[in-house]
């Protein structure tokens, strides 16, 4: 079994480390669904399980809203529900 680690953190020019951006959460949520094809489908088809049951025992740090749209948007694809979850978010 492949485990899926994701660096929380970008080294600037300067040497320092610093937190990437607010979307952590997502991004590890969608790497997760593109290796795991489990994972994928559970996520494609009942979102609610996979965000309650995360992926190797991990949750993803969501916000209410991501959570809310991961919930109500339906697709046949990932690509296709990484779209609607962008078009979502950047009508916010």
């Amino acid at each position: 079994m492949t485990m899926l680690t994701l660096d929380t953190q970008v080294t600037s020019s300067f040497g320092y480390r610093k937190p990437v951006n607010a979307r952590t959460g997502l991004h590890r949520l969608f790497a997760a669904a593109v290796v795991n094809d489990q994972f994928r489908e559970t996520l494609l088809n009942k979102p609610e399980e996979a965000l309650a049951n995360g992926y190797l025992g991990q949750t993803f740090a969501l916000t209410d809203q991501e959570k809310t749209i991961l919930e109500s948007v339906r697709a046949e694809t990932l690509a296709d529900l990484a779209q609607k979850v962008h078009r979502a978010l950047k009508g916010v």
